[in-house]
């Protein structure tokens, strides 16, 4: 399924509702009262025209994961399945390896080995697996401060994100980044960020080298960036901004929204005028997607297809990606805000159980294999934990490090020590 030119723009199906889109002229839409993100609140009726003649010469689609999921079993009748045994179990151990590592976080966190906020990832997993195992290693990737799993899914062993969680030197960012600021050149992760909207700027930057390197530069470059960010992050500035720019100039990126429902404690549709954020990326002239977020299947076909037409040079897209974070905002938030039945509903479409169920009806996978990935899992996130506990915290000397451009005009005393080293450097903070 290619996100084609055409002037038709093809209203999202919605996930949980049985509706289907408005079949009248797609030029002149009614949006009647609907169910939105799987909550009660309802749509007010919106009359809206869209004018062909008001769209630019590069005309754009808006599609949904059911459109793209449909198309692929038409295109091959014989088998309708979207992925091979060796691509299944791929995104299998992906996901539980994600799981499992937030999962032994929350007791780290909880035994007073880690600091600060730490905001896990579980229920999102099919976002990830289903973004990022589509790219290769020159790829960039530029995260939220709900960054453990990308780096993960990104390839940085379990090992160097734990010790980073852990502050130790070890850690992908020597210890000096913590949760919220995962980062590593050899993966081109290019680091979680904790304002929301940082990052934005920041893939948007790393997608226009990829174009200026291949048509200024001429070399042989293809590389595509993702950008994740949540719902919250789509009212803000950044986001508008970095849209109109990467449309202008046709970068090779993909700008994923998780859309997980809550913007810490604030409902999406209590602070967005229009919750149904794919329309944003029509407006701005490049293809705006809706995908069920908790069916990686659904993701990595619609993945695939932005990345590819990323490749192609034929610039953005924006995926809104419908999915639910399991647990509170961060191990600090009691939970208390969203209501119990919307978590539990949300709980019954857990995208591990999902595929796991796919897997083994599809004869892909059986229970013996899936239970093996489960277990080597396991044993690597212990291992993690294990290699964290017993890593060097970082030297004194590493505080001042890659603060100052001239570290001798500040952080170097003239005996050419470190100032930090100085036994009296923090006896004032010490005091206070």
């Amino acid at each position: 399924m290619a996100f084609s030119a055409t002037t038709k723009i093809i209203q999202p199906m919605y996930i949980n509702s049985a509706r289907s889109p408005d079949k009248s002229d797609s030029c002149n839409k009614i949006l009647s009262p609907s169910s939105f993100l799987g909550s009660n609140n309802k749509l007010f009726s919106i009359s809206k025209t869209i004018s062909p003649l008001s769209r630019r010469s590069a005309t754009v689609v808006a599609v949904s994961s059911d459109v793209v999921k449909k198309k692929k079993v038409e295109s091959n009748p014989a088998s309708n399945l979207l992925i091979t045994k060796e691509e299944g179990l791929e995104l299998y151990e992906d996901m539980i390896l994600g799981r499992a590592f937030e999962d032994m976080c929350a007791q780290m966190y909880y035994r007073g080995k880690m600091f600060g906020f730490v905001h896990l990832y579980n229920g999102q997993e099919a976002v990830s697996t289903g973004f990022i195992k589509l790219l290769g290693n020159r790829d960039c990737v530029v995260s939220t401060y709900r960054d453990h799993v990308h780096a993960l899914s990104k390839g940085v062993p379990a090992r160097a994100v734990m010790s980073e969680l852990f502050g130790k030197a070890t850690g992908c960012c020597r210890g000096q980044g913590g949760s919220m600021h995962m980062f590593s050149k050899e993966h081109n992760v290019l680091g979680g960020f904790a304002f929301i909207g940082e990052g934005i700027p920041v893939a948007t930057g790393a997608a226009f080298t990829s174009k200026y390197r291949r048509e200024a530069l001429k070399e042989d470059c293809d590389d595509v960036t993702l950008a994740f960010f949540g719902d919250g992050t789509c009212n803000n500035g950044q986001f508008f901004e970095c849209l109109n720019m990467a449309a202008l100039w046709k970068l090779p990126i993909v700008f994923v929204v998780e859309n997980n429902l809550w913007a810490i404690g604030m409902s999406h549709l209590r602070a967005t005028s229009d919750p149904q954020i794919w329309k944003k990326g029509p407006a701005f002239g490049m293809p705006g997607v809706h995908v069920d977020g908790m069916d990686v299947l659904k993701v990595r076909e619609v993945a695939k297809e932005a990345i590819t037409r990323a490749r192609r040079g034929e610039g953005p897209t924006l995926v809104e990606c419908e999915t639910y974070r399991f647990r509170g905002h961060s191990l600090a938030d009691p939970d208390e805000l969203r209501d119990p039945a919307e978590k539990a509903h949300y709980a019954t479409r857990d995208p591990i159980t999902a595929l796991k169920k796919y897997l083994m009806e599809n004869s892909l996978a059986s229970e013996a294999e899936l239970t093996a990935i489960e277990k080597k899992i396991e044993e690597v996130v212990e291992e993690a934990v294990e290699f964290a506990d017993k890593s060097p915290v970082p030297a004194r000397s590493q505080l001042l490090e890659n603060v100052f451009a001239d570290p001798r005009g500040f952080g170097i005393g003239p005996d050419g020590k470190y100032r930090c080293e100085d036994p009296k450097f923090t006896e004032g903070t010490a005091q206070v």
